[in-house]
């Protein structure tokens, strides 16, 4: 696996749609062309990524940030008002005219670059593999120099989980990385040990508590973003989990979702407007989403958000998943599907 400090050589492999293990003053990171899904989907094969967990998207600017997160999605009463400090932080504005946005700019003006990570809403250029399906992204912008150039260089902000199989430790040297992902990507961009060396803080605002809350503790002390945006709470539900397994908010569809053997499911759901997620064959339902016709795994991952919204936003009744082969991204999809189909309190 090549090491070494060559920025275009990096930039030439993103553009072409592979990974890249990059330094950030965090963690390295293992990242890839954030728009293009079937980039995204080798962070997934990499790490070994056993869930589609939500990924955090690295941008080098406040101009690069209004292409991910849209502000006209959040509602909020009007009860913030700045402090003169805050007014005068930046003259740049993101879409939206609301006290959340300007909660958003100045702890970006206070803390980017640097290790905070903001939760909002993401716009729609965002893929959903991206997202893990939520209608919401995590955002920041790396400190490390070399991150910034290689953003600078590309017209696409960069998804890059940390740069290590799923569930073992963050790597903070480019041999880390190495050791750890052997021959897996081709390219790991040197930028020296990592200044930081934890990941980054990540909070994000809760419309329905009307507050931020805090996602995960990290490389921001959470005492210094309340003394800009006043008291963080605690979040009720994680968006971004801590360690393996934590993962609890992902894309909840509004239909009932039942995983199993679909001849059986339509039997029991008789009358009803029934919609299928089949991997390569239709079933005789009133409407089958087939997500990969000549049976590429891959391809079905990166249809799968997809096909769930799609069904989700039709007159269906109940939607039925077939079990998917349970290996690789097809044991991913399965834990997705899983996820969707639990009961809700």
């Amino acid at each position: 696996m090549p090491i070494g400090t060559d920025i275009n050589h990096a930039a030439e492999l993103l553009r072409k749609g592979e990974v890249v293990a990059i330094p950030t003053e965090t963690v390295y990171g293992l990242a890839a062309n954030a728009y293009n899904e079937a980039a995204v989907l080798k962070i997934f094969q990499a790490k070994q990524r056993p869930a589609f967990d939500p990924l955090i998207v690295h941008v080098h600017s406040l101009e690069q940030v209004q292409e991910v997160v849209s502000f006209q999605r959040l509602r909020r009463a009007d009860t913030y008002r700045p402090t003169p400090a805050e007014t005068t932080v930046t003259k740049r504005t993101l879409r939206g005219d609301d006290d959340t946005r300007k909660e958003a700019e100045a702890l970006m003006a206070k803390f980017w670059p640097g290790p905070l990570t903001l939760v909002l809403p993401k716009s729609d250029r965002v893929p959903d593999l991206v997202t893990s399906g939520l209608d919401t992204v995590a955002v920041r912008m790396p400190a490390h120099p070399m991150a910034l150039e290689l953003l600078r260089s590309l017209d696409f902000p960069l998804a890059a989980p940390s740069a290590n199989p799923f569930g073992y430790v963050s790597p903070t040297t480019a041999q880390h990385v190495a050791d750890q992902l052997g021959e897996k990507i081709p390219y790991i961009l040197d930028g020296g040990p990592c200044t930081v060396g934890v990941e980054s803080t990540i909070i994000g605002w809760e419309s329905d508590a009307e507050q931020w809350v805090l996602y995960r503790p990290g490389g921001t002390p959470v005492s210094e973003i309340e003394a800009v945006i006043g008291t963080v709470g605690q979040a009720k539900k994680s968006v971004l989990p801590a360690s393996p397994g934590t993962l609890e908010s992902h894309y909840a569809p509004r239909k009932p979702v039942f995983i199993g053997d679909v001849k059986s499911l339509l039997k029991e759901h008789t009358g009803q407007r029934t919609a299928v997620i089949a991997f390569t064959e239709k079933h005789e339902a009133w409407r089958t989403e087939v997500l990969s016709p000549k049976g590429n795994i891959a391809e079905a991952a990166r249809r799968l958000f997809a096909a769930l919204r799609s069904l989700d936003a039709s007159e269906a009744n109940v939607i039925l998943a077939e079990i998917f082969p349970q290996e690789g991204l097809g044991a991913a999809i399965n834990d997705r599907l899983r996820r969707a189909s639990a009961k809700r309190s």
